[in-house]
């Protein structure tokens, strides 16, 4: 059988990658609108995706359809239920951004304890050629060291942050949730971590579960001087509360990688926040070159893996 593989979005990975090692026909698509899917993936049985969303009523439309590669260890973009109940195999992205993330998470966390942006746009305004000794003080600047790191979602990539903490001295908190959980972690009640943390991390899928998991209760819970980080998916906070918050003041700062559209084509309310207590990334924290390369190397182990009858990375 000779197999027919499109990906739908290349553009969206900067790597080399490399053609599966089966019979085939190769297409691929800088990015895809979803009103091009049911042409684009006629006839097709291996399509590979990263953020194109490929839903019930599409996959109706492709009998042909044997595989789904994600191109990404996040998989909110298919509609899992239609392929397990007809035979189309998921696979994601496993463990391929287990520094970058972190990493990312980190220079954020950084950025906002120490105030780097405020006291970099008063340089930028003359501030310092104006007072009288060799600095000044107008933004508090807070250590890692002694503080608490509050972690929700304890997988590779909240384990990837945890490490990084402990190598600055800080306490870990992961926060206790339904099952499924990682074993061998010691949970904290979610609220207590909300309450002691000084600043929260989070590394958790987007389910029906999780949305909105901080929100206008969640964020009051949390310690006026904390910094909420979030380089996972969008829908993990209210973005409405969250604005809120930081025009209040229920908290100190805040970091985001992520938002509930990508692109933000029709606005969102967090890209008009002019705030140096906030720092709003273009969901790069997992695109650093060593790990774009990591994952397409695995993208298409994971299509060979599939169709010489030995799946995985299975999601289905």
């Amino acid at each position: 059988m000779q197999h027919r593989v499109v990906f739908l979005d290349r553009s969206s990975l900067q790597a080399n990658v490399r053609r599966p090692a089966f019979e085939h026909t190769w297409q691929e698509y800088p990015a895809t609108q979803v009103s091009e899917l049911p042409e684009r993936l006629r006839d097709v049985t291996v399509a590979i995706t990263n953020k194109v969303p490929l839903r019930a009523d599409t996959l109706r439309q492709l009998p042909k359809l044997k595989m789904i590669a994600v191109a990404a260890t996040g998989y909110d973009v298919i509609d899992i239920a239609y392929c397990k109940a007809n035979g189309i195999a998921v696979s994601n992205i496993r463990n391929y951004a287990v520094h970058t993330v972190p990493e990312h998470a980190f220079a954020l966390i950084l950025a906002l304890r120490r105030n780097l942006i405020a006291y970099r746009q008063d340089v930028a305004n003359g501030r310092w050629g104006q007072v009288d000794q060799f600095c000044f003080f107008d933004h508090p600047i807070r250590d890692l060291f002694g503080a608490t790191l509050g972690i929700v979602g304890e997988g590779a990539l909240g384990q990837g942050a945890a490490k990084i903490a402990r190598g600055f001295g800080m306490n870990v908190l992961f926060a206790d949730h339904a099952p499924p959980k990682m074993p061998g972690v010691e949970f904290t009640p979610f609220d207590e971590v909300l309450a002691a943390s000084d600043v929260i991390s989070l590394h958790a899928p987007l389910t029906p579960e999780t949305r909105n998991l901080i929100g206008v209760q969640e964020l009051r819970r949390m310690k006026r001087t904390a910094i909420l980080i979030n380089t996972s998916r969008g829908g993990l906070v209210d973005e409405q509360a969250l604005v809120q918050a930081l025009t209040q003041g229920w908290i100190a700062g805040a970091g985001f990688d992520v938002l509930t559209k990508e692109p933000p084509k029709e606005g969102n309310p967090l890209l008009d926040l002019r705030l140096p207590n906030f720092i709003l990334t273009p969901h790069v924290a997992w695109a650093s070159e060593g790990a774009m390369q990591f994952l397409a190397d695995q993208l298409i182990d994971n299509v060979d893996a599939f169709v010489a009858g030995h799946p995985q990375h299975l999601v289905t």
